[in-house]
């Protein structure tokens, strides 16, 4: 009999190498074949092994749940949907609280004499640095996960190995007021760029991981970063326009 299972944590072919050795080594499964693109293995099994069996062969990094068919009943695609979204919500935590303490920190630094474009200066920089700073912390595991949707980084791939430290670069532009326009214009293309690999991500409702906060984070694919992305970009563009 032959299952199919969404596969979630797998950022590079040896995580598929890896998911195909686990599963295979278990005594009922004659055959596994895991599509690295759609996150997703299928298993021929001579009985039924339950998910939490299936789970058990897995390292922690990978989690195995069942595809779901068009068969479910009603009710119970009902309560998998909202379990899903609130692992989405328990998982997406990190991301949302660190975007709640730049935007309260950027506020706050210009309480006294406002200026709505220095606190989105500071945003930005904030932003930029926290988020490399994250990218650091597995600079050999970033690069994989960060071309699973990253047209350009999925073409030339050096680009996915520096992109921490051009987000650091800019950040310290931003900060420091350096060359305000040209980090502006450098946000737009490379947030443009990944905006568009995250957008067809979302439309394709792949389940990869998210690598805008490195690897130490497990952050999936959600409309959560497009946000966040679209954001960055529409203050680039608000503030290009009050330049000019």
């Amino acid at each position: 009999m032959k299952h199919t299972y969404n596969i979630e944590g797998m950022t590079c072919g040896g995580c598929k190498d890896s998911v195909e050795k686990y599963l295979n080594e278990l005594k009922e499964v004659t055959s596994v074949s895991v599509d690295l693109e759609k996150g997703e293995a299928e298993i021929n099994m001579n009985n039924h092994i339950n998910i939490e069996e299936l789970q058990k062969a897995l390292t922690a990094k990978y989690i195995i749940t069942e595809k779901e068919t068009n068969n479910s009943h009603i009710t119970s695609n009902s309560s998998f949907q909202i379990e899903e979204e609130k692992s989405k919500l328990q998982q997406l935590q990190p991301l949302l609280l660190i975007l709640g303490y730049i935007t309260v920190t950027s506020f706050l630094l210009h309480y006294k004499n406002w200026s709505i474009g220095e606190a989105m200066l500071d945003f930005m920089g904030l932003f930029y640095i926290v988020f490399s700073f994250f990218k650091m912390l597995d600079l050999k595991g970033f690069p994989d996960s960060f071309r699973m949707y990253d047209p350009l980084a999925k073409k030339v791939p050096i680009y996915a190995v520096i992109y921490p430290f051009i987000e650091t670069a800019l950040g310290l532009m931003f900060l420091m007021r350096f060359e305000v326009k040209i980090a502006l214009i450098v946000t737009l293309v490379i947030l443009g760029i990944t905006t568009i690999g995250v957008t067809k991500t979302l439309l394709d409702k792949k389940s990869i991981r998210c690598a805008c906060l490195g690897t130490a984070l497990k952050l999936p694919m959600t409309e959560a970063t497009f946000i966040e992305n679209a954001i960055m970009i529409i203050m680039a563009i608000l503030m290009l326009i009050n330049i000019f």
